[in-house]
């Protein structure tokens, strides 16, 4: 009989446990939601009573921001939050799905996506710390800093509201200050947008590892942090969006400005044109190729499995079909390549040609050969055994040694046709890194190809990730390009036959192919790009045993 009482009275027990949780996480977020709109229609209904005009709109409090005049402001101090203010979109899920997804793992980025119905229910505190604990729990501090400096500022750049960043451009001191952790946006903001100070939520740590925990000092509050900042001193100016929290923080100050929600969703004169960037965004990291809405996530999550057997399927018909056949079943799967130009004639001298390509990703002399339809043999500063193994084409590993590696090449072109990289490494945005130029010296049948890419979920390179699934989340993509343009051969007195050095040849090609695709030519170097995303040089070891 007692076994019996027992037996019943559990599921009673956790029918309350399960009352009890719906009651504190929904119950009372809704309750404080519903008072937050009561309060805030309180508080809109008493301005309205005091204002003079008898219309029954809603009357802005603040005029929008793009009245404020951007002249004789380098003396004045400015003070704004980041989400739904200089950013256009006031969602942070999708950045914090960027730290999860590039920070943690592609398990730690499904539960997110997991929480988000859960989210929608939950009020502005609970669900940032929701979204804070899943997104930061275990992982190092590190790791928090290598997606903060390689991968946000892509997608904060791309999201910039102009006008916000027109005025924030046009004074000489600036404060954001925001509720979101402040290791996510402090990077950015300092390095790109120059600004003075970042106040954030501060997050809990352990040794070098996150807990998912905010700090003692709990989550930022804008106007008390304001006011802690500059005690009673006020701002001059303030930027904010019609949220009640907003209007508390730009109160504050001597001038107040709202950013109009419809006007930074829909018009394209809210979006920063790439030539207006406070700084030319040449790097970035990271896989995903997308902003990680929820709807858009969940769509990269659906299509995951799909995506991977498609790759293989792509791998094995550009390794073992015909050229002309593994283009035309390319192409029917969704890669779509573009090629203009003819292959070059034999050299009468019997030494193959050497082509000079753009570096976009490690399959551009696979798509090369693919669209001469021959044969060619590729060399590389660096590339992952796997790569080595799945490529369709013979590479031929180069030693970093200028004297060792003419002689290789030297050796591979009185074998046949050559293709060399110069600028050692790949580039994803429309820059063109310096071009070593060994290669000039090396031959005078020289032929230019111009190499881009378009990618629609997954970019195909990495500098901290694994290399070697590089030519895997670009087959993975559901929609991919390839631009292949031949420019012809060089005339021998622009090549170092003709008198020219061999740094004049590959700065007059690395022009020429700048030109064709209309990119622009930097100094920067394979060096440069990876000190700046990983930290290290980009050397990736042979560690095989040497005869």
């Amino acid at each position: 009989m007692t076994s019996t009482v027992k037996t019943m009275m559990l599921p009673m027990v956790l029918l309350k446990l399960v009352d009890w949780l719906l009651y504190q996480f929904l119950g009372n977020s809704c309750y404080r939601a519903a008072m937050k709109v009561i309060n805030h229609g309180f508080f809109l209904k008493n301005t309205c009573i005091k204002s003079s005009s008898s219309s029954s709109h809603q009357i802005p409090l603040y005029p929008s921001v793009t009245k404020c005049h951007l002249h004789g402001r380098k003396s004045k101090t400015l003070v704004c939050d980041i989400h739904g203010c200089l950013l256009r979109s006031q969602s942070f899920f999708p950045y914090f799905m960027l730290v999860a997804f590039e920070g943690g793992s592609i398990l730690r980025a499904f539960l997110l996506l997991l929480s988000s119905p859960l989210l929608l229910v939950l009020d502005y505190e609970l669900k940032l710390r929701v979204m804070i604990f899943i997104t930061f729990c275990g992982l190092r501090l590190e790791d928090i800093d290598s997606v903060s400096r390689a991968v946000l500022p892509k997608f904060y750049l791309e999201n910039l509201n102009f006008h916000a960043f027109e005025v924030l451009d046009s004074v000489g001191s600036k404060v954001v200050l925001t509720s979101v952790p402040r290791v996510m946006v402090e990077g950015f903001l300092k390095e790109y947008l120059s600004v003075d100070s970042v106040k954030g939520t501060e997050l809990h740590t352990v040794g070098n590892h996150f807990t998912g925990l905010v700090s003692n000092t709990g989550l930022l509050i804008k106007h008390r942090a304001l006011k802690d900042l500059f005690g009673e001193k006020r701002p001059d100016i303030g930027i904010g969006t019609s949220s009640l929290y907003d209007h508390l923080l730009i109160s504050l100050c001597k001038e107040a400005y709202v950013i109009n929600k419809e006007d930074s969703k829909t018009s394209a004169n809210s979006v920063l044109p790439r030539e207006k960037y406070p700084k030319p965004l040449v790097f970035h990291d990271g896989r995903l190729a997308f902003l990680p809405t929820p709807f858009a996530t969940l769509a990269m999550f659906m299509w995951i499995p799909v995506g991977f057997v498609l790759a293989i399927f792509r791998l094995f018909v550009g390794i073992y079909l015909p050229y002309k056949m593994a283009i035309f079943l390319g192409t029917l799967s969704g890669v779509n390549i573009r090629i203009k130009g003819c292959a070059p004639l034999k050299s009468p001298n019997g030494k193959g040609v050497l082509y000079v390509c753009t570096h976009r990703t490690l399959l551009d002399p696979v798509f090369l050969s693919t669209s001469l339809e021959r044969p060619l043999t590729a060399v590389t500063y660096s590339l992952s055994k796997m790569s080595e193994i799945m490529s369709p084409i013979k590479t031929v590993r180069l030693t970093r040694k200028r004297k060792q590696d003419g002689e290789t090449m030297q050796k591979l072109l009185k074998e046949g046709d050559l293709v060399v990289c110069p600028e050692g490494t790949t580039c994803r945005e429309p820059y063109l890194l310096r071009f070593s130029s060994l290669f000039a010296e090396l031959a005078d049948e020289i032929v230019p190809v111009a190499i881009n890419t378009n990618v629609t979920m997954f970019y195909g390179t990495t500098a901290s990730g694994l290399k070697c699934l590089d030519p895997i989340f670009f087959l993975m993509n559901p929609r991919a390009s390839y631009s292949v343009q031949i420019l012809g051969k060089m005339p021998k007195e622009l090549t170092c036959a003709g008198g020219k050095s061999s740094h004049e040849v590959a700065n007059y090609i690395q022009r020429q192919l700048a030109h064709a695709l209309g990119f622009e030519c930097t100094t920067l170097t394979r060096r440069d790009k990876y000190m700046m995303l990983a930290g290290n040089e980009g050397v990736v070891q042979d560690n095989r045993k040497k005869p």
